[in-house]
């Protein structure tokens, strides 16, 4: 919550704010400076009038339909078929951001499975980004107009500006995030002649009220932004979502993961999931969110198959499939095994499976992890094993929150025994 905080704010011109806090909504905002301008986004689409959109590859529809398929094959984890159809692009029109931009997409997807932890590609990534944003600053340059220019220097930087972030790089995050702001702005001029270019407004309008209303102290600070409108912003998310090309699927990727995580609607979200993993059947982070989905909604059948499909393409080496997938994966298999099947044993091996993957991934510090040790620990107990019943309780009784069931109940056993 507290990186997804922080990426939220800095796509929203603020500065960095504590980044070593532990608690987003404990901290005091930090000021801003008076050279930081005030920016205005309209809540309305705006139709551009005497625009010259002559050359605007965002538009043309024969490249749209020339690139949906490498689209697709960029979000089934088909990386080399799609950059193939994205370098034939960029030959045929070498000054143009667009093929730079969806270079550095594919890119940032060979991240994402991985829970942004691995920096292989990060200086492939920032490369394409940076090309993308000097080869838009040069077309925005030549024409004030060209609101194209405007698309690609806001995504270009946006991108660029949340990866820093998570590499806790907060001074080029900053620069980053404002100047995406600032494209973002202009560019909404351009909202009334394609969905493509209202994502990066429909991301504000939902978060400027979102923000606020889950942390207060920062009310202050948003003060100096414009009003958003949660409403407004997942209407215009849904319309991207339904009828971008380009950045469709990722808007529904964000759709899902605000109507999961923000909106806390798993019902409403099940849909969206389940439409990203069949669409996607091969891409590793949309299959484990379905799995998670499913999981929540009780429907253990789907996602019984789907985390079973998930190891065998973990198992098979699939691009995409690594140990965060694992972990999700086996998660579900071991509670499954445990309290569909009554097999205790696989069930314990399943168990076991996720702390390494979780230890693989670097994710120990909540979720799956600790749930992982407390099933362990429950099981070791009723098997006479206190060895090994306090060894998963202490593990417990570290990662657990102090005010929750599972640290009360660690703390007792291991108290008792």
């Amino acid at each position: 919550m507290r990186q997804r905080l922080q990426f939220v704010l800095l796509l929203l011109l603020l500065l960095p704010l504590a980044a070593r806090a532990q608690q987003p909504d404990t901290i005091a905002p930090a000021p801003l400076p008076d050279t930081v301008r005030q920016v205005r986004l309209e809540n309305v689409d705006v139709a551009p009038a005497a625009v010259d959109t002559k050359g605007w590859l965002l538009l043309d529809k024969d490249i749209q339909t020339e690139l949906e398929g490498a689209v697709y094959n960029l979000y089934n984890f088909k990386y080399d078929k799609a950059e193939r159809q994205f370098r034939s692009l960029r030959r045929r029109y070498p000054n143009h951001p667009m093929p730079y931009f969806l270079l550095g997409l594919s890119t940032w997807w060979k991240i994402v499975p991985a829970g942004i932890r691995t920096t292989l590609y990060d200086k492939q990534f920032f490369a394409y980004m940076d090309t993308t944003i000097a080869k838009g600053e040069a077309m925005y340059r030549a024409d004030k107009k060209n609101y194209e220019a405007c698309f690609f220097l806001a995504a270009g930087y946006g991108f660029d500006a949340r990866l820093h972030a998570e590499r806790h790089d907060w001074r080029k995050a900053t620069v980053g995030a404002k100047r995406a702001l600032d494209y973002l702005e202009k560019s909404k001029e351009a909202n009334g002649l394609s969905p493509e270019f209202l994502f990066g407004q429909a991301l504000f309008n939902y978060y400027a009220v979102w923000i606020p209303e889950n942390y207060p102290l920062l009310k202050p600070v948003l003060l100096f932004f414009p009003k958003g409108n949660k409403k407004l912003g997942l209407q215009q998310l849904r319309n991207v979502a339904d009828n971008g090309v380009y950045v469709g699927p990722e808007a529904r990727a964000f759709l899902l993961r605000i109507l999961f995580n923000e909106e806390n609607k798993p019902e409403e979200a099940l849909p969206v999931a389940r439409y990203l993993a069949t669409t996607y059947p091969e891409n590793g982070y949309f299959q484990r969110i379905y799995a998670n989905a499913c999981f929540q909604a009780a429907d253990f059948r789907e996602c019984e198959r789907v985390s079973r499909d998930i190891l065998d393409k973990l198992n098979r080496g699939m691009p995409g499939y690594e140990a965060n997938s694992g972990r999700y994966a086996t998660y579900f298999l071991a509670f499954l095994l445990q309290n569909r099947y009554k097999d205790l044993q696989k069930a314990r091996e399943y168990y076991q499976r996720c702390i390494v993957f979780a230890e693989m991934s670097g994710e120990t510090n909540y979720g799956f992890y600790m749930f992982a040790n407390l099933a362990l620990a429950r099981l070791a107990d009723k098997a006479n094993d206190a060895a090994a019943a306090r060894r998963y309780y202490s593990v417990v009784l570290n990662k657990s929150d102090r005010k929750s069931e599972q640290y009360r109940e660690a703390k007792a056993y291991l108290k008792a025994k």
